[in-house]
């Protein structure tokens, strides 16, 4: 193999941002959907999961990255899970100290991290062949898309099952709370509300790309002035 076929592809913010939106974790990927239909009744549920699933998918693609060339092949999904096991112990415990109600209500969940398939799947597939570096801003960026996955869900469930959002209120007094929406059956609606509407958007893209490719095409329409 050449040097030049080993050489690295370039960082490029690509890396970033394709876990936020292209590849998002939970609307396009459909990864880690257990905590996404259980704790998503509130947003700031939502939101100490999503920093919670940050800090250890890029604590733990960082170390796997680093550690890549050193874990034998053999033991390397033991080893992956042991690493993220140990920031997972790291972040219950923080999520004690700072709100035991937070904790509460957040229940096992912080704990099946370990066990979330983003996480292992992304130091499986990319941290340990990739840089430390690409490593650390390919997770950012899919924590960040898992987090925005999971406030949107929050946000509608918490805003039509409570008339509130971050537990300030909303709708007048006469409201009346969709209760379904905090129940778990109400997950699964707002889920696939979103997924109705992401992929409308994605269908209405592809077919004007199509309009567009066929006007040129038959010169209807030159290509250098289409917008």
């Amino acid at each position: 193999m050449t040097q030049a076929t080993k050489k690295e592809t370039p960082l490029t913010l690509d890396v970033f941002t394709t876990g936020i939106w292209k590849e998002n974790p939970v609307f396009v990927m459909m990864l880690g959907l257990c905590p996404v239909l259980a704790v998503t009744n509130s947003v700031l549920n939502s939101l100490a999961m999503g920093i919670a699933s940050i800090f250890v998918l890029v604590c733990s693609n960082a170390l796997v990255s680093a550690l890549r060339n050193f874990i034998p092949k053999q033991v390397r999904i033991t080893t992956y899970i042991i690493i993220i096991a140990t920031f997972v112990t790291l972040v219950d415990y923080i999520i004690q100290a700072v709100s035991l109600d937070l904790y509460n209500r957040l229940g096992a969940f912080i704990q099946l991290i370990v066990v979330n398939c983003l996480i292992l799947g992304r130091a499986e597939a990319y941290a340990s062949k990739n840089s430390f570096t690409k490593s650390v801003v390919s997770a950012l960026g899919m924590g960040l898309g898992f987090t925005l996955a999971l406030v949107m869900l929050g946000g509608v469930r918490e805003l039509l099952g409570a008339g509130q959002l971050l537990g300030y209120q909303v709708f007048s007094t006469q409201f009346e709370p969709w209760v379904v929406m905090i129940l778990p059956p109400g997950g699964f609606i707002v889920l696939g509300c979103w997924l109705l509407l992401i992929n409308y958007l994605k269908q209405r893209k592809t077919s004007k790309l199509i309009l567009r490719d066929e006007a040129i095409s038959h010169g209807k329409l030159p290509s250098e002035n289409y917008s």
